[in-house]
């Protein structure tokens, strides 16, 4: 039975692995004291990188289909020279299955709150979680920076770390962004993408490839919520004023409804009667202040351009003439009255322009007495 099953062993095997799990990684093959011999196949499925290590070296990287493989392990000459190591073949060969599939919905969630400066609220704590993928799209880095010479290795080993690399760089992230919390919901799309681009170089380092990154849901403490409900409530009453009217209206209907006897009962009514119409009383005066509009200065027409412009005004803002009214005096009283004018303001008298000689026609000034032509009279 023994002599049978040394020679079973010395067989050519068939090497293959067929993964019955979700989240294996990496899959040794031979186990504990196996052997690979001269000339065993090697079957690599979809989704599946053999990594061969010959003597403690990395020999090659099988893709997938069908390989044959030369080591100096042979068969039934290797066990019949090696009887002074306890028929121990002293050439070794192992090779490594890695797993090249995407590891789907990996979780990452946010352990402690992340302290953010945020425009509207201040300072904030934000809580965030979602989901990511990832697979391995470098083999020999893998082996070379994680699972070195373990039989088997699965993504709970390195799932502690890939989370706080993602929630390291998000929140770096998601302080960059400067984003107001009340308008980070329509930015997760935009943030995930950037998220992922963000860690493709940390992943990469251990010869994983982040395929995917989501953001589920960022939510903010308790009471920064209960804030945002009464801004959304005082939004939705509107005018305040208004609003404190109708309450104080409610108010004083009530009062009026209470059929509580006793001059307790009228004193309370008395003082809330009271209260309730001073409340009325400052929101109408509030809301008259509010509705009388300041009055305006009194305007003019510009002389010139027509413009409307402040009766104090002494140039035009639009074309830039003065706007000054010429004066002269009176011919009789002397008073101050606009050029042009035909009658004073005054005294009532007739503004005479000029002055026509009777003798020769000669148009003299109006202030004139004799013709300076003629020198004939102008009076009378």
């Amino acid at each position: 039975m023994g002599f049978f099953n040394f020679f079973k062993s010395q067989f050519i095997e068939v090497i293959e692995w067929t993964d019955q799990s979700s989240n294996t990684m990496v899959y040794r093959f031979p186990v504990q004291n196996n052997e690979i011999k001269m000339g065993a196949s090697l079957i690599v499925r979809e989704s599946q990188v053999a990594i061969f290590v010959n003597e403690g070296e990395i020999a090659d990287v099988f893709t997938p289909g069908h390989h044959v493989l030369y080591t100096q392990n042979m068969p039934i000459l290797t066990k019949l020279k090696s009887w002074k190591t306890g028929f121990n073949s002293p050439f070794k060969a192992e090779v490594y299955f890695i797993n090249t599939k995407q590891f789907v919905d990996q979780k990452w969630g946010t352990s402690n709150p992340i302290m953010m400066r945020d425009p509207d609220f201040g300072i904030i704590r934000l809580r965030g979680y979602g989901i990511y993928s990832y697979r391995v799209s470098e083999p020999v880095i893998f082996l070379k920076e994680l699972f070195g010479t373990n039989a088997s290795y699965d993504t709970s080993s390195i799932e502690g770390h890939l989370k706080k690399m993602i929630l390291s760089g998000l929140t770096d992230l998601f302080a960059e962004s400067q984003i107001p919390a009340l308008d980070l919901a329509m930015h997760y799309d935009e943030l995930s993408n950037e998220g992922k681009d963000k860690m493709q170089e940390r992943f990469a380092k251990f010869g994983f490839e982040i395929t995917s990154l989501y953001i589920e849901n960022l939510s903010l403490p308790k009471e920064v919520e209960q804030a945002m409900d009464k801004r959304t409530t005082m939004g939705v009453l509107g005018n305040l004023n208004t609003y404190t009217q109708y309450q104080a209206a409610e108010a004083l209907r009530d009062a009026a409804r209470n059929e509580g006897g006793g001059m307790a009962a009228t004193g309370a009514g008395i003082g809330a009667g009271a209260a309730i119409g001073n409340v009325m009383a400052n929101a109408l005066n509030q809301n008259q202040q509010q509705a009388t509009p300041p009055a305006e200065p009194a305007k003019m027409a510009c002389p010139h351009c027509q413009a409307q412009i402040r009766v104090s005004a002494k140039f035009c803002p639009d074309c830039g003439k003065s706007v000054q009214q010429k004066t002269i005096p009176c011919i009789n009283c002397k008073a101050e009255i606009k050029e042009g004018s035909k009658f004073c303001g005054e005294c009532g008298t007739k503004q005479v322009t000029e002055k026509i000689c009777n003798s020769c026609g000669t148009v003299n000034g109006p202030t004139a007495k004799f013709c300076g032509d003629c020198g004939e009279g102008l009076e009378g």
